[in-house]
């Protein structure tokens, strides 16, 4: 290793590029595990952006003409070197990366920005959109954006806040269901595993620096393709936590494959960290208005029968049924050597002994003495009458269980039966614990998925959408106590995550809120189709198809208002936990954001503020009225104050100290002075912020990690 670092050293005085390249590769080779997994962490991985501005300076793919399919020579990277006019016309000169004796030039409409994960980005956010129908609730986004990306962002926003991140990431079956540099992974690349694991460790890595470390969940599905190697990655990047694996049946009828196994389920992986406990889910028997169930009043165990050492005694005893079907007294308990037909006779009624079908004896579920507390209080009841049978008419009682939650008033008595026992029923659901084999009707994905997208859309299709069902009772297992939680899903596809956030909504009157990161990728048939149409990325017309504007977009409105993007409401209702016709919509906000690339020159000088801007608010909760123009110097709104003219500081501290709400202050100066004196007269309750240097210093730290 020493001789490697010597040469490293001599090459960095002559290329310090290339020595920071092979420096990286070597850290990466020495950091190979001797157990565990293995894999090429250094594949390299680089984002097409198009509709970025070219600069000076840039990395950039020259597109194939319109028309033309893509070619495995459109892949080569150029740097800009120069940009000139000629008529309106605007050229870039271009050097090949790698090699500084290549070179060309491009018009700079037929470029495309490129970024490599380990490049500085200095995102910004456009709002393309919004809707709203929550009053004073905070706004669900929607971010348009390379999902790395845009964790790099979030990272400003919501570093170290999160409650839960739900992702539903490709799951690598090469059928293009994913790209790597732009190429779809076909299943013969010999690379598949590593670039698939390469990929999935970066944005993780990224989102464990968003969850909250003392009490959050990270909630992963995978199919069979990448489960093994997906539970060992997790416990590499999160070894101080918990991680447990549910089976969860999506397709009942199993998909077909040739000559294998039907597959009809998928896999879910939760990772706890810090305190976070799985917090249950409602019981379908004790959910809000269903009755209160009771128990047959016979034990069941043949080893409790009557006579048996587990059995006891005092619990064979007649219960007296009258004609008109109503318990006329409890008897006394009979000894075990004692017939039954010795029990007294009773004037117009039935004895009723605990009697299987077959004829063995057993015993009752209390003693005669507890039997006529319960028969007082109307928790003993009488059911059908069996004349054929040995035991003449069934008796059911309710459990301690049920009597307490009638008691503690959970549940309420709204009448009585003919013989004078209570009808009662739940006023609340209660919980329980969820088993680690999911075998559901609500996430069947074919009804709950595509069926409700489509119904959503008005026809249009997506593949494979999962269950609203499924992901909602996956979500309400750490978030159910939490009704002001922060979720993200970075691998957002139909936007079913914000779906199912807005349904947890509505079922305990919560103020949640979700962020969705999905990408404009159109599908594969669609491109081959767009470019012999001479379409490319960064058309109109070509991104109109992509995911985020033609399915995610469409659908979350759609949720919102309970109409389709025609304008005609939902036909049908939700169903399971909370049931109500889809027309009816949610009191939800959201915005819809467009990731954008800023050169940071222009941030720090204050000219970029609009596109900042956005991300301010997100921090600031994502909740009122955004500040979106400071040409007057200062602005507070709800959550948040800005100030970047320092002949205002009265008013706008006086302005913070008005709004309690309003909790953080960004304070625009390259002076340490100035921000040190805005922290002193600031309100207690408020964080300070300085601009533009926790922004720049954020997106400069995150590239360094990309180094890993």
């Amino acid at each position: 290793m020493s001789r490697l670092n010597e040469l490293i050293r001599q090459l960095r005085l002559k290329d310090p590029a290339l020595a920071d390249d092979l420096e990286r590769e070597v850290g990466a080779l020495a950091d190979r595990r001797a157990f565990g997994l293995n894999f090429e962490r250094h594949t390299p991985e680089v984002v097409e952006l198009p509709g970025r501005r070219v600069r000076r300076g840039d990395k950039v793919r020259i597109l194939p003409p319109r028309g033309t399919m893509l070619r495995k020579s459109d892949e080569m990277l150029w740097r800009v070197t120069a940009i000139t006019r000629d008529a309106g016309r605007r050229t870039a000169q271009l050097e090949a990366l790698g090699d500084e004796e290549e070179t060309t030039s491009a018009a700079v409409d037929n470029l495309v920005v490129v970024a490599k994960f380990r490049d500085p980005i200095y995102p910004g956010l456009v709002s393309t959109d919004r809707i709203e129908r929550g009053g004073s609730k905070p706004f669900h986004a929607v971010i348009n954006a390379e999902n790395y990306h845009a964790l790099q962002a979030l990272l400003f926003a919501h570093r170290g806040e999160v409650d839960c991140i739900y992702i539903d990431p490709p799951y690598n079956t090469g059928a293009k269901d994913w790209k790597y540099n732009n190429s779809y992974v076909e299943s013969d690349d010999l690379y598949r595993h590593s670039k698939w694991l390469a990929f999935m460790e970066r944005r993780l890595l990224l989102a464990k620096e968003l969850l909250n470390p003392h009490d959050s969940a990270l909630i992963v599905t995978i199919d069979d393709k990448e489960l093994s190697r997906l539970g060992l990655l997790l416990e590499q990047i999160f070894p101080e936590a918990k991680i447990e694996m549910v089976t969860s049946v999506i397709n009942p009828r199993g998909k077909y494959r040739a000559n294998d196994f039907a597959r009809c389920e998928e896999y879910i992986y939760f990772v706890t960290l810090g305190n976070a406990l799985v917090q249950g889910e409602p019981d379908a028997d004790f959910s809000e208005g269903a009755s209160v169930a009771w128990r047959t009043f016979r034990r069941s165990d043949i080893s409790s029968a009557r006579g048996t050492p587990k059995g006891g005694t005092g619990q064979f005893f007649p219960i007296y049924v009258d004609a008109e079907g109503r318990v006329s007294q409890v008897g006394e308990a009979l000894a075990h050597n004692v017939s039954r037909a010795a029990a007294p006779d009773v004037p117009g009624s039935t004895p009723v002994f605990p009697i299987r079908e077959e004829g063995t004896e057993m015993n009752w579920g209390l003693t005669a003495q507890s039997a006529r507390r319960l028969l007082e209080s109307g928790y003993l009841r009488v059911g059908r009458q069996t004349p054929d049978k040995p035991q003449k008419y069934e008796l059911s009682y309710l459990t301690s269980g049920r009597i307490a939650d009638i008691e503690s008033n959970r549940a309420t008595v709204v009448g009585h039966n003919p013989d004078g026992s209570v009808i009662a029923r739940y006023l609340s659901y209660k919980v329980k614990m969820p088993v680690t084999t999911w075998n559901r009707e609500s996430h069947n994905a074919e009804i709950n998925g595509t069926e409700l997208l489509k119904r959503l859309l008005g026809g249009k299709a997506f593949p494979y959408p999962k269950s609203m069902y499924a992901v909602e009772d996956a979500l309400r297992l750490f978030t159910r106590n939490k009704r002001d939680a922060l979720i993200i899903d970075f691998f957002s596809g139909s936007g079913t995550t914000a779906h199912a956030v807005m349904r947890l909504n509505r079922q305990d009157g919560g103020r949640r809120r979700s962020v969705l990161v999905t990408n404009n990728e159109v599908s594969a048939d669609e491109q081959s189709k767009l470019r012999k149409d001479g379409l490319r990325p960064g058309d109109p017309d070509w991104e109109k198809w992509g995911i985020c504007d033609y399915i995610t977009k469409p659908r979350i409105e759609a949720a919102i208002t309970g109409r389709t993007p025609d304008g005609e409401p939902i036909k049908g209702d939700y169903k399971f936990t909370d049931e109500f016709p889809m027309a009816e919509g949610f009191e939800e906000n959201v915005e819809f954001f467009t990731l954008t690339y800023e050169a940071p020159l222009r941030v720090a000088s204050n000219r970029q503020f609009e596109r900042i801007g956005p991300l301010l608010w997100l921090r600031a909760g994502s909740r009122g009225r955004p500040i979106d123009d400071i040409s007057k110097g200062w602005d507070v709104a709800d959550a948040y104050g800005v100030i970047a003219d320092f002949d205002h500081a009265d008013e706008f501290v006086q302005a913070m100290a008005d709004r309690p709400d309003a909790a953080l202050a960004f304070v625009v100066t390259d002076e340490d002075w100035l921000f040190e004196s805005m922290c002193r007269e600031l309100p207690a309750h408020v964080e300070p912020v300085r601009l533009y240097e926790a922004y720049l210093r954020n997106f400069e730290l995150e590239s360094g990690r990309g180094a890993r």
